[in-house]
């Protein structure tokens, strides 16, 4: 049976809940490529969900700044954009002490995983955006497994990459992997999808059928929103859901 592949969850537990019921025996173990707190408002919720139910789960740069940092490091908030930071101010100062530790303990990626390998930016840097052809091309020396999910850039799709080429893929049809290229793949964001999308996003892979469907559904955005803003995050990060931006 494939497994559930989520990214990005961003403590938005409405767009989680749709997802997990929309995906409802379709897979049965769960991938997860970090960042399951930032910009949300349910941080603990989507943390203890993930402890007691992932396979595997590496850490998010929001994870592992809204967690202090690695130690002896600069921890990373001076990066993020104003919204990003009263977000992740809120978030340390929300999360219950045992889910703080859970995010300090996540591992970094590239993760190997039964064959696939798991990373949230790029597998040179978790901080990477991998966004166009010309970000992926020079990551296939890195690759470790002929297919790597990868999450951070919010948008779902991903890239087939050979030696002389590097192709978008399509989210409109189940992906089929090829032995002869190397993908990488991203299940887009589920709590804030970048895409123009505004729709939860996710995928399921299936080892035995070496295929990928990429899947979106539609959640309540309004109370996600809300409880944003009663939560006294920025607005922005409310009004965006709506617009998939």
């Amino acid at each position: 049976m494939p497994y559930l592949i989520v990214s990005d969850i961003h403590a938005n537990l409405e767009a989680h809940q749709a997802v997990l019921n929309d995906a409802q025996g379709k897979y049965d173990r769960i991938l997860c490529l970090g960042d399951l707190v930032g910009y949300g408002a349910d941080p603990n919720a989507i943390v203890e969900w993930a402890r007691e139910n992932t396979a595997a789960v590496i850490r998010g740069n929001h994870d592992r700044v809204s967690a202090g940092g690695d130690p002896g490091a600069p921890d990373g908030m001076e990066t993020f954009n104003p919204a990003a930071q009263a977000s992740t101010v809120w978030t340390r100062h929300t999360l219950l002490p045992e889910n703080r530790d859970y995010l300090e303990r996540l591992p970094r990626g590239p993760l190997p995983y039964e064959g696939v390998d798991l990373i949230h930016g790029s597998p040179a840097d978790e901080d990477e955006y991998v966004v166009t052809a010309s970000d992926a091309a020079p990551l296939l020396e890195l690759l470790g497994a002929r297919l790597t999910f990868f999450g951070h850039t919010h948008r779902q799709g991903g890239f087939r990459l050979a030696r002389r080429s590097v192709g978008r893929l399509s989210t409109e049809r189940t992906l089929e992997i090829e032995p002869k290229y190397f993908y990488l793949v991203n299940p887009g964001s589920v709590g804030q999808p970048r895409d123009g999308d505004p729709r939860a996003a996710y995928a399921l892979y299936s080892p035995e059928g070496r295929t990928v469907e990429y899947r979106r559904i539609a959640y309540d955005v309004d109370r996600a929103a809300a409880k944003i803003r009663a939560a006294g995050l920025p607005d922005f990060l409310a009004a965006r859901l709506h617009e998939g931006l």
